[in-house]
C-alpha cells in the first residue's frame, strides 16, 4: 500500500488496526471526560468535588507509572494493554449501570477514578512501547506523530459529541457509548499478527525498577530529553485549565469564546503533528525540538497578553502546534535513542508529566492571585524560552542529534516490520 509520507506508517497493518482503534476508543474517553465532569457537579454542585474527582484520577499516575514501564519492558505488551483497555471498558459500564439504575454517589465515583487512573499508569507506557514494534524504524518518528495528532483530533471531536450525547441519551448513554468503543482498540489488538518472540528474562520489581534509573543516569543525552519532556510541560500545560479564566475576565468572551479558545489550541495541535509526521527524514530533530519549545514559550507569552479575541486565537493556534512539535520530535527522540531493554521503563517516566502539571497550575493560581492572568501565565511562558535556550547552553548536542537510534540489539517485533527492517541503512 502507497501512502502519501504524513501517513507512511498506516501501510504496516499492525500499526493500522492500532490507530483506527485509538481513534474511535480515544474520541470515546474525551466524550467521556466531559460526560464525567457533568456527573460530579450534577451530584454535588461543587466545584471542590470536580478537583477532587480529578485529582483521584491523576494522583495514582505519579505512584503506578513507574511500576507499568517495568511491567511493559517485563511482558508482552499488546497483552498489557488488551488488559488495561478490558479493564477501562468494565469500569465505563460500571459507571453507566450505577448512573442508570440511579444508585450512584460521589465516592462510587470517586473510587472509579482512581481506578482509571491506575489503569493509565499501565496502559500508557505500554500503548507507548508497543508502537515501536508496530513499525520499523525508519518510520517511527510517523507513527508517533500520528499517534498524537489522533489524540488532538480527538481532543476536539470527542466533547462536542459528549455535550451532543449529554443532550440527547443522558449522561448513562454517554457512559455506555464510551464503554462500547473500547471494543474498536481490542478487536484491532486482537488481530495484530507478530513474529516468534524473544523471551525476557525476570528480575524482581525493584531490581527492574533500579536498573532502569541506572540506565537514564548513564545515558546524558537520554537523561536530558527526559527532563525536557517533564520540565517544561510543568510550565506550559497549565495554559489549558487558566483559558477559563482568560475566557471569562481577560477577554471576557464568555462559554462560547473559551470553546473557540479550546478548539484553537486543539487544532494548531493536530497541525503541528501532522507537519512533523509529514518529514521525509529524521536530520536536525533537535534544532525542531528546542525550534518548538522555543516557538511554544513565545506564542504563549504573546497570548498571555493579548486583548483581544481575533488576536488570541491564532497565537493559541501556534500555541498548540509548536507544543506539538516540541513534544513529538522529544518523544520520537527518546524512542529512537533508548534500548529497546529499557523502553518501557524509559518512556514511563514521560507521563509523570500528568501527575506534575497539577503543581504548575497552582503556580498559575498563585501568580494570578498575586498579580494577574497575563503576568503569572507569562512569566510561565517566559520559563519555556529560557529552558529552551539553557538547553542549547549546557546541552549543547541535543542541537545535533539526527533522531537516529544506535543499534540496540535484536527486537521482539511484527514480521512484517522485520522484513522491512531489513532494508534500511545503517545508522552512521
Amino acid at each position: 500500500m502507497v501512502l502519501p509520507t504524513t501517513f507512511a506508517s498506516l501501510q504496516h497493518r499492525n500499526y493500522r488496526l492500532l490507530w483506527m482503534g485509538s481513534l474511535i476508543s480515544s474520541s470515546g474517553d474525551w466524550m467521556d471526560q466531559i460526560a464525567f465532569n457533568w456527573l460530579v457537579y450534577d451530584l454535588t454542585g461543587s466545584a471542590v468535588y470536580l478537583g477532587l474527582v480529578n485529582f483521584c484520577r491523576m494522583a495514582p499516575i505519579l505512584f503506578f507509572t513507574l511500576i507499568g514501564g517495568v511491567v511493559a519492558d517485563r511482558v508482552e505488551r499488546r497483552r498489557l494493554m488488551f488488559t488495561t483497555q478490558a479493564v477501562a471498558m468494565l469500569l465505563a459500564f460500571i459507571l453507566a449501570l450505577l448512573v442508570s439504575t440511579g444508585i450512584v454517589q460521589i465516592w462510587m465515583v470517586m473510587l472509579i477514578a482512581a481506578g482509571r487512573g491506575i489503569m493509565m499508569s499501565f496502559n500508557q507506557p505500554a500503548r507507548q512501547s508497543l508502537i515501536s514494534e508496530l513499525v520499523p524504524q525508519r518510520h517511527l518518528m510517523n507513527a508517533i506523530a500520528l499517534n498524537s495528532a489522533t489524540q488532538n483530533l480527538t481532543r476536539v471531536l470527542g466533547p462536542a459529541i459528549g455535550g451532543l450525547l449529554i443532550a440527547s441519551v443522558g449522561v448513562a448513554g454517554a457512559f455506555y457509548l464510551n464503554a462500547a468503543s473500547f471494543l474498536a482498540v481490542l478487536y484491532g489488538l486482537a488481530l495484530m499478527q507478530f513474529g516468534e518472540r524473544q523471551k525476557k528474562p525476570r528480575n524482581g520489581m525493584l531490581a527492574d525498577l533500579s536498573s532502569g534509573v541506572n540506565y537514564l543516569r548513564h545515558e546524558p543525552t537520554l537523561r536530558t530529553l527526559v527532563i525536557l519532556a517533564l520540565v517544561p510541560m510543568v510550565f506550559g500545560m497549565p495554559y489549558m485549565t487558566m483559558l477559563t479564566v482568560f475566557a471569562k475576565d481577560v477577554l471576557q468572551v464568555g462559554s462560547a469564546g473559551l470553546g473557540l479558545l479550546t478548539a484553537s489550541s486543539s487544532v494548531g495541535a493536530v497541525a503541528g503533528a501532522l507537519f512533523v509526521a509529514s518529514r521525509r527524514n529524521t536530520k536536525g530533530q533537535g534544532q525542531l525540538m528546542l525550534f518548538g519549545l522555543v516557538g511554544f514559550g513565545v506564542s504563549l507569552l504573546g497570548f498571555s497578553f493579548s486583548p483581544w479575541l481575533w488576536l488570541s486565537l491564532p497565537l493559541l493556534l501556534g500555541v498548540g502546534a509548536c507544543q506539538q512539535i516540541y513534544m513529538t520530535s522529544n518523544n520520537s527522540m527518546i524512542q529512537m535513542m533508548v534500548s529497546e531493554e529499557y523502553r518501557g521503563r524509559v518512556l514511563s517516566t514521560l507521563f509523570l508529566n500528568r501527575g506534575l502539571v497539577p503543581l504548575g497550575t497552582i503556580v498559575a493560581g498563585f501568580g494570578t492571585a498575586l498579580f494577574s492572568a497575563q503576568v503569572g501565565l507569562g512569566g510561565m511562558a517566559g520559563v519555556l524560552v529560557l529552558l529552551a535556550l539553557l538547553a542549547v547552553r549546557f546541552a549543547p548536542g541535543v542541537l545535533d542529534l539526527p533522531g537516529i537510534a544506535r543499534s540496540s540489539g535484536p527486537r521482539a517485533i511484527g514480521q512484517e516490520a522485520v522484513s522491512e527492517e531489513q532494508v534500511v541503512s545503517q545508522p552512521s
